[in-house]
């Protein structure tokens, strides 16, 4: 079994008595592309800004490559990061500005060039190197940055939030060439977002982080589909969050009783149904092999490719999520069924409120 790239064990670090990480662990493969996922505050770039060597944990290990790196500077680190503010030197060339890493490292001056050109080349500015950065796009500043992140040939890039100051057409394209530079590269990117959307089109895997914990990790689609947690299901997609309520017979009830579940293999402890919106199928009749709830339709929201209805049922306000075909003949105030298919229906460790 190779050695991880990146290997945390046990990690954990206090700002003023409080708990910014707690007992963090997490191996990165070679080549892997990982999402530091989470709201603010939830201790993304803190775990970054150990790895990097910014900030020193008081319990814990950093390996990379096999090597505990806990307690050396980062200068003396196998990595490289990318800051949200790309900090470009304004009075050199972009090739200067790229040179600038290999020529601290006391790479002759012919070398240093070489190499510039080479990651200029690979993010996609050969032939920028001539033009100051206030001469480039926001795009392009962006990845002069990685290229002078690049350069030095590091065996883990960390990137921290580095498109956030790029508008939205502008951070999707950019995106995608992230992502292609990365398989050219063929390093391990770790990188801090707080947009679930930029980790699902990018990453391998994505760590979810909350109030210092990691709350589930593994592929976007996974989280999506199997959440772990109540955090998880409302923090990745859309979601109705039921509450659960145990009966006496020892069954779960949901949806003000509508939904009576076993509650053999559930979670122990209060539980929330998380139901999807794209899993509710509205219409005017039950629907063959699905438990069919009576509903009314208050609201409807036509949203581009597709549309939230609100509806109310079982004394619960639920949010579908449809095609804008599947509501012909169907408006608000209308009597309605709420069709759901068991399987789709979830439960997971947490109070839904």
């Amino acid at each position: 079994m190779s050695t991880p790239i990146l290997a945390i064990d046990g990690l954990s670090k206090h700002f003023g008595g409080q708990a910014a990480l707690t007992a963090i662990d997490l191996a990165v493969e070679q080549g892997e592309f990982i999402a530091l996922l989470g709201p603010s505050g939830c201790g993304k770039t803190t775990l970054l800004r150990c790895i990097a060597g910014f900030l020193t944990p008081e319990a814990g290990t950093v390996r990379l490559a096999g090597e505990d790196v806990t307690r050396l500077p980062p200068y003396r680190r196998p990595l490289n990061t990318v800051f949200q503010n790309y900090a470009l030197f304004p009075h050199m060339s972009v090739a200067e500005n790229v040179a600038y890493g290999p020529r601290r490292q006391g790479t002759a001056k012919g070398e240093a060039a070489k190499r510039a050109d080479e990651a200029l080349e690979l993010v996609g500015l050969a032939g920028f190197g001539e033009r100051l950065p206030a001469q480039l796009s926001g795009g392009q500043q962006q990845r002069v940055a990685l290229a002078r992140a690049i350069v030095n040939r590091p065996q883990l890039l960390l990137l921290d939030e580095p498109l956030s100051a790029l508008d939205l057409k502008l951070r999707k394209k950019v995106q995608s060439e992230l992502k292609q530079i990365q398989h050219r590269l063929g390093i391990a990117f770790l990188f801090v977002t707080h947009d679930q959307d930029e980790a699902m089109s990018m990453a391998d895997r994505i760590v979810l982080m909350n109030r210092g914990r990691i709350e589930q990790i593994g592929r976007g689609q996974d989280i999506y589909a199997r959440p772990a947690t109540r955090f998880a299901a409302d923090f990745i997609g859309d979601a109705n969050l039921l509450e659960v309520e145990r009966r006496g017979d020892g069954s779960l009830s949901l949806l003000g009783g509508a939904v009576i579940l076993p509650a053999a293999g559930a979670p122990q402890g209060t539980l929330t149904g998380v139901l999807r919106p794209e899993d509710i199928l509205i219409a005017p009749a039950p629907a063959a092999e699905h438990l069919a709830l009576p509903a009314v339709l208050s609201d409807i929201v036509h949203v581009g490719s597709h549309a939230h209805v609100a509806l109310s049922a079982g004394g619960t306000v639920l949010t579908a999520r449809l095609a804008p075909s599947a509501l012909a003949g169907l408006s608000a105030g209308q009597a309605v069924f709420a069709n759901i298919r068991l399987p789709d229906l979830r439960l997971v460790p947490g109070d839904a409120s």
